[in-house]
């Protein structure tokens, strides 16, 4: 991921390239998402939105698009599992929707460009999808899960497996570079102000994580002309533990 450290901040917007993972086990997952930590009496609440892989939730390998919330009191709900996301009337696209088509390796690259920022009017968390003709409001996550700041806000590509089991590819399965049609990517990386307006991140400091570096990673964070601010990401997984 890239991540800030915590402070005022109000959300991300970003094209998130779409890769399928047609041999995930069942009990694995892998996706990439928009990620907002906030604080909430001493720990950090996190809401998300992006799409992913996951055969456990939905007993197939499909590309989908998912919601998630978490709290210091409880282990977290996807998509309209519990009380959290609220999709919007009539949206055009709702969690646990199946996304196509896939990126192709070496020949064609498919992404979905999500925002999730603070409403300034409801304090609420709203969800926009931003590459159809015009911007499509998908939902919102109440004010109540993100009360409090500082906050972080994060850019992550992801995998989950079991301790001893070998992880599953991330992205496009490769390792990182600057070829969107061979490498997993973020483009367009916009942070939103207190006014729900959206600017390049240009003086806004954010940190590499990459935590485990033999099996993913992701390139540096730089301005490019066609793709705005962006950085490339995945690996091919295979890794235990």
């Amino acid at each position: 991921m890239w991540h800030t450290m915590p402070g005022q901040f109000y959300g991300l917007r970003a094209e998130m390239s779409i890769w399928a993972s047609p041999n995930i086990e069942n009990s694995q997952e892998s996706g990439a998402s928009i990620q907002i930590y906030c604080q909430d009496r001493g720990h950090y609440n996190l809401i998300q939105a992006g799409f992913h892989i996951s055969p456990s939730l939905y007993h197939n390998r499909d590309i989908r698009f998912f919601t998630y919330w978490t709290d210091s009191r409880s282990k977290g709900c996807y998509n309209l599992q519990c009380g959290g996301f609220i999709p919007a009337s009539g949206a055009k696209l709702v969690p646990g929707q199946a996304i196509a088509p896939p990126s192709i390796y070496g020949i064609q690259d498919h992404y979905i460009r999500l925002s999730l920022n603070k409403d300034p009017n409801s304090g609420g968390w709203v969800v926009y999808r931003h590459d159809l003709e015009t911007p499509s409001f998908l939902g919102h996550f109440p004010k109540e899960l993100c009360p409090e700041t500082p906050r972080i806000q994060a850019l992550t590509g992801f995998v989950n497996y079991l301790k001893n089991a070998r992880g599953p590819p991330m992205g496009s399965g490769h390792f990182p570079d600057y070829n969107e049609k061979k490498s997993a990517y973020f483009n367009h990386i916009k942070k939103y102000n207190s006014k729900g307006q959206a600017f390049d991140p240009r003086y806004t400091g954010m940190v590499k994580l990459v935590d485990r570096k033999d099996c993913y990673d992701a390139n540096d964070l730089f301005l490019e002309f066609k793709k705005g601010y962006t950085f490339n990401y995945g690996g091919p997984g295979g890794c235990i533990g």
